[in-house]
């Protein structure tokens, strides 16, 4: 694949602002791809393992509600295009412009839902395509594209909270958050770690305070922890599920409360710790991606984006 190349291309969708259509999601896209997303990166990432796809302008990519089948099937690849532009659609109406050397089709892939939007080429175009067995054997060689994605996953969760704070905080549906790693995962991590004596707390303690600065994710052993913005629950997180992974990918404080809401057990988990993980075992990243993911979807649907 050495005809791909970025040399002589924008590494940011900067020089096309003019062509992105009015409403809704640049405002969030946009300062993603500024401040978190590498160009560089995600091309040698889809490099390893991807495969050169054509359509010609007017060609639809991928459809809204188009069903998955398991976590990469053919319906529910993962792009990034190399060459033109494509038009994301809902109801078929614009919603955002892909810009040369962004990933797009990213969420439904990995959170195993329905394509929340229809893909068009709106030029003639060229895309690395990936699939659940290239995207593994990637992520194993690497590891630092599951930060990446997940930072731009995290950033647009915290702008969705922002945004269902100051607009329906009142009909805030909690997500029920559980078995992001199965027993054999938690095992296998546990293992890693060296067999570590889990934190606990008793039910009412508060574990984790908005704006605290950390740099470690907890993976919830047992128990059940409430975790809330200004008083609101948005989220219960049970045994196997995750919780303050933004810290790893994130300098900025805690975006959020955490509160035993029964007595509950732990498991810390650094940067370091996280890659060492992805890179002995991919599913482990993409089961964190997958949770993140089905939050800032979660999140969407109270928004009703």
């Amino acid at each position: 694949m050495d005809d791909l190349d970025f040399s002589n291309q924008s590494p940011t969708p900067a020089p096309q602002p003019a062509a992105k259509p009015a409403p809704a999601k640049p405002a969030v896209a946009a300062p993603e791809a500024a401040s978190l997303y590498d160009p560089k990166l995600a091309l040698e990432f889809f490099k390893l393992g991807g495969t050169v796809e054509q359509y010609a302008a007017g060609k639809q990519i991928f459809a809204e509600n188009e069903k998955t089948s398991g976590f990469f099937s053919k319906g529910a690849r993962m792009y990034l295009l190399l060459d033109g532009d494509v038009a994301l659609t809902r109801g078929g109406k614009p919603i955002d412009l892909v810009p040369a050397g962004e990933i797009f089709g990213e969420m439904a892939a990995i959170a195993e839902q329905p394509r929340s939007a229809t893909a068009t080429a709106r030029k003639n175009c060229r895309v690395i395509a990936l699939d659940q067995q290239a995207f593994s054997a990637s992520l194993q060689r690497m590891p630092e594209f599951a930060l990446m994605l997940m930072s731009v996953m995290a950033q647009r969760l915290r702008r969705g909270i922002t945004r269902l704070m100051q607009a329906k905080k009142a009909q805030v549906e909690a997500l029920e958050h559980t078995q992001t790693l199965d027993k054999k995962m938690l095992a296998e991590l546990r293992q890693a770690l060296g067999d570590p004596t889990p934190s606990s707390a008793a039910a009412g303690t508060t574990v984790v305070s908005k704006g605290a600065v950390a740099a470690c994710m907890f993976v919830v052993v047992s128990g059940r922890i409430a975790i809330s913005v200004d008083g609101t629950v948005i989220e219960y997180v049970g045994p196997g599920g995750i919780f303050g992974e933004l810290a790893l990918v994130e300098k900025s404080g805690r975006s959020a409360d955490a509160k035993a809401e029964a007595d509950s057990e732990w498991l810390l988990i650094g940067r370091k710790e996280f890659l060492d993980m992805v890179r002995a075992r991919p599913a482990f990243g993409v089961a964190l991606m997958r949770s993140l993911s089905a939050r800032v979807l979660h999140i969407g649907k109270l928004l009703g984006s």
